[in-house]
């Protein structure tokens, strides 16, 4: 089963949905699923270096009390799911592109769902700057990657134009919050869904595979 899932690496429910996804995805050991995590910029005109964290989200939400409050209740649920959320941890929102150019090399390189999970890691429980090249060569280096091989592809901005293309296709396809999970270009998901959500459509696109 193909699966296409737009995402950000700051966005804290591709995180879950991620999590919920995969619990879906082993309660169904008979379904070979093939995951392509593709690009969604919540950010596009953030610069190139980020921006501090804080007086962001200040900007964003206004009222710190209400941040709180969210942060509060994505603890809770992340905890429920394995996630350790320390959004105290962070001090810079990043520009996200260069983590999604990584994130198509790695697909490339067959390390994809392994990067992907590095990066939300990094920068939701270790607080880390996921828009810093050193650090996404750190990340991708411990998920597997060649990091001389990504230093170049990031240097040379390989992955851009591909990166541009696919966040076209999703305004083209309507996505216009994330996460989406598109499933054999058949039927979408939005949102960080409940794991039985998944559960249904998998089983439903099966039976449909079956019938035809």
């Amino acid at each position: 089963m193909k699966v296409e899932i737009y995402s950000d690496t700051v966005c804290p429910w591709c995180y879950i949905g991620k999590r919920r996804f995969e619990s879906a995805t082993q309660m169904r050991p008979d379904i070979v699923f093939d995951v392509q995590w593709l690009p969604f910029e919540l950010n596009p005109g953030m610069p190139r270096a980020g921006v501090e964290r804080e007086p962001y989200l200040a900007r964003k939400f206004g009222d710190p009390e209400r941040v709180l409050a969210m942060q509060s209740q994505l603890r809770e649920l992340g905890s429920s799911l394995g996630i350790d959320f320390h959004f105290e941890r962070a001090r810079r929102m990043p520009n996200t592109r260069l983590a999604h150019e990584v994130l198509q090399h790695a697909r490339a390189a067959g390390a994809q769902d392994a990067v992907a999970e590095a990066l939300f890691k990094n920068y939701f429980e270790d607080g880390g700057d996921i828009g810093d090249p050193g650090r996404l060569l750190a990340i991708g280096g411990a998920a597997g990657l060649d990091a001389a091989d990504l230093e170049r592809e990031l240097n040379s901005h390989r992955h851009t134009s591909a990166v541009e293309a696919l966040e076209r296709q999703a305004h083209e396809w309507g996505i216009s919050g994330v996460p989406t999970f598109i499933f054999d270009r058949t039927y979408a998901v939005s949102g960080a869904q409940e794991t039985n959500v998944f559960l249904q459509v998998f089983d439903r696109l099966r039976h449909l595979a079956r019938a035809s």
